[in-house]
């Protein structure tokens, strides 16, 4: 791979101080993560030189990468350590699992859109991101062979959270999910114990949706 223009480094810092450490995000390993992952190369060309601005880009098929600061905070959110193993519902441009794969020892991420899941696969390999392990399939059924998980991370909205993920999570494990309409969601982080779950409303946002067996019909 040929050597980064330096404008990149740049605009990331730029990103990081800005959209992300003044908006309260504290978590150094998220900061160094999303300093370190080069988010031009999760959009199109044509879009590069606005990867780092502060607003969510079409990646095509419908989708698109999120906002920086709605990937750093829901990354945060989770807590994560070193050892855990989280599980992705949504690996659409791929760079909300480069920035876990950072923070965590494996992340398990699954797409439904075959172009967007072949695309992805490519360019995780291109960058040598090996603890990043892909699926084609269902999201909302989660990915029970390899469960339970540390923490769980969904990035399209749904009217509840799956019961599947719920039950894939470890005890002690957090999941953060967009809950709500079509139009809009609260961004809810469950944590599950021994005793059922604790959800806890971290604000108001708005996601792609999430279809599947378990979420909105296609």
């Amino acid at each position: 791979m040929k050597e980064e223009p330096i404008k990149y480094e740049r605009w990331r810092k730029e990103m990081v101080d800005r959209q992300i450490i003044d908006r309260g995000i504290t978590d150094t390993e998220v900061i160094n993560a999303m300093l370190t992952v080069p988010r031009h190369l999760f959009v199109s060309e044509a879009l590069t030189d606005s990867a780092y601005m502060d607003y969510p880009l079409p990646i095509g098929e419908g989708q698109t990468i999120s906002q920086p600061y709605i990937i750093a905070e829901m990354t945060q959110s989770l807590e994560l350590k070193k050892h855990h193993r989280v599980l992705e519902i949504g690996t659409g441009s791929g760079y909300q699992a480069a920035v876990l794969a950072h923070i965590v020892s494996r992340v398990y991420t699954i797409e439904r859109n075959n172009t967007l899941f072949m695309r992805t696969r490519k360019l995780f390999d291109s960058l040598k991101y090996h603890n990043i392990i892909t699926r084609y399939s269902d999201g909302t059924i989660g990915w029970k062979e390899e469960s339970p998980f540390d923490a769980i991370m969904v990035t399209a909205g749904g009217e509840k959270i799956p019961q599947p993920l719920i039950d894939q999570l470890e005890v002690g494990g957090k999941l953060v999910m967009p809950v709500g309409g079509l139009m809009s969601q609260e961004m809810l982080l469950l944590e599950k114990t021994r005793n059922g779950t604790s959800i806890n409303n971290l604000g108001g946002c708005r996601f792609v949706k999430l279809i599947g067996m378990h979420g909105w019909k296609d």
